[in-house]
């Protein structure tokens, strides 16, 4: 599984990276996670506020930082 953080490096952003790695960690997950800076690469989903968050190519959420909860749902949906 592939999980890729949108965002130029802004507080949110590493908010948002810190809790993925965390709930990933805490639930034995097998993903990689990977931060994407530049902006055109950015602008192919379609977001329109950092941070982003990519899960299989598929955009979960854009300028908020989800829940542990939500995240782990996300995440878990992947899987399966």
């Amino acid at each position: 599984m592939t999980v890729k953080i949108l965002g130029v490096g802004c507080p949110k952003c590493r908010r948002l990276e810190e809790k993925v790695k965390t709930v990933i960690d805490m639930n034995s997950i097998n993903a990689t996670v990977e931060k994407v800076t530049d902006i055109n690469e950015m602008m192919k989903y379609n977001i329109m506020m950092t941070p982003g968050l990519v899960v299989n190519e598929k955009l979960k959420s854009s300028g908020i930082i989800p829940r542990d909860e939500q995240l782990l749902a996300w995440l878990k949906e992947e899987i399966n």
